[in-house]
């Protein structure tokens, strides 16, 4: 299974840079930049920390994927 997220769409929508977010966080840009990649998977507080910033539930940021 993969962890698809959508958070560069909704930070878009709030007009939120990858820096501001990181800031209400408490993070580093490059964390924002490489979960939008799927290229690191978040703890689960650090995933409720984004949803919480963008005022979204977490449900509706992140799916699962599965596999064949």
């Amino acid at each position: 299974m993969k962890l698809i997220n959508h958070i560069k769409q909704h930070r878009a929508r709030l007009d939120l840079t990858q820096q501001e977010l990181a800031e209400k966080i408490g993070v580093r840009r490059q964390t924002i930049l490489a979960i939008e990649k799927n290229k690191y998977v978040p703890s689960a507080l650090l995933a409720f920390q984004i949803a919480w910033a963008l005022g979204m539930n977490i449900n509706d940021l992140f799916d699962l994927e599965r596999g064949k």
